[in-house]
């Protein structure tokens, strides 16, 4: 029996790119099957055609158009959050796995160092690169104590943000910090990002600011080191900038949270750095890096999955449950 799958990926800009050459170099369970865009000139899909790749530059209608169509069990979806929502509705009607690395959120929020094992569905949402490098520091924090509020400030090179990226700015904030919330842990969140335009461009920076409740600190240092090794295994390029930073907030002197109120505690302050393994853009663009990771990693899982299940599309037998 065959050990791989055949994915699509709608998307041909820097994030799809990226992903492409990392399923072909690294996946263990997927191998390319299409790559989907709407410009017949995009760079994307002329680099997927090059390395013979099945393309089409007729969107979603055009992908279920391929004759390859009939074997593709996993879609990884780089496009927009507007846009997903008829993907997925149409990829859904085929029983196929849909991977969104969009702000949508129609799926459930996956973190591979945090939730991958755990969830099952049909529709996966990668959050956001920032959030990818932040809510684990989060959810570490939480694992010792109750955290009121998390922010996290992502800085991003101008240049690794591409088209897709820049219409997804407010779907950004709000999809990141209601990630925060559920999958960090945190009763309150809230996310900035930052596109620096410096030049030579700047690598990705990350800043996590958390207020919980009273915890022993060379705890919480040792929980944050344990969830960076977690991050990883799937993201080498992922590091502490510096030491965690403490700082005790009296009953005394409580910081006033908007919508919470006063509160005293701990604040843990964490200053991270994401290197990508430049696959396609280099090495400063580790939000295109993280966020690529985690969806291999996710879509790895996803394909074993059917595997297992008996009910991969490529194996000549297709799916007739929605469910994997």
């Amino acid at each position: 029996m065959k050990d791989k799958v055949k994915a699509a990926i709608i998307g041909p800009g820097n994030i799809g790119t990226d992903l492409m050459i990392k399923i072909m170099r690294n996946s263990r369970h997927l191998e390319m099957g299409a790559m989907v865009g709407v410009d017949p000139a995009s760079d994307g899909l002329a680099r997927a055609a090059r390395l013979g790749v099945a393309t089409t530059a007729g969107g979603i209608d055009g992908l279920l158009g391929l004759p390859v169509f009939s074997e593709i069990d996993v879609v990884f979806d780089a496009t927009s959050a507007g846009a997903h929502a008829r993907h997925n509705e149409m990829l859904q009607a085929h029983g196929v796995q849909v991977i969104d690395l969009t702000p949508a959120a129609i799926g459930p929020y996956v973190i591979p160092a945090i939730n991958l094992e755990a969830e099952n569905a049909t529709n996966m949402n990668m959050v956001t690169c920032g959030g990818q490098a932040t809510i684990p520091v989060v959810a570490a924090v939480s694992r010792l104590a109750k955290v009121h509020y998390a922010e996290i400030v992502a800085s991003i090179s101008s240049k690794s943000a591409g088209p897709g990226t820049r219409a997804n700015i407010d779907e950004f904030t709000e999809t990141t910090r209601a990630a925060i919330e559920k999958l960090g842990g945190a009763t309150r969140g809230k996310a900035i990002i930052v596109l620096n335009p410096a030049e030579p461009p700047l690598i990705m920076r990350d800043t996590v600011f958390v207020l919980s409740d009273p915890a022993d600190t060379a705890e919480v240092e040792a929980s944050i080191a344990r969830m960076v090794k977690d991050v990883q295994r799937y993201v080498p390029g992922y590091r502490l900038k510096q030491r965690v930073q403490f700082e005790v907030i009296p009953d005394t002197a409580p910081l006033n949270v908007p919508g919470i109120g006063k509160i005293a505690g701990l604040k843990t302050s964490v200053f991270l750095e994401v290197e990508g393994a430049a696959h396609y853009l280099p090495a400063y663009a580790g939000n295109l890096d993280i966020m690529t990771s985690a969806a291999l990693a996710c879509g790895d899982l996803m394909a074993r999955r059917r595997m297992d299940a008996g009910i991969a599309r490529g194996y000549g037998r297709l799916a007739t449950e929605a469910t994997v």
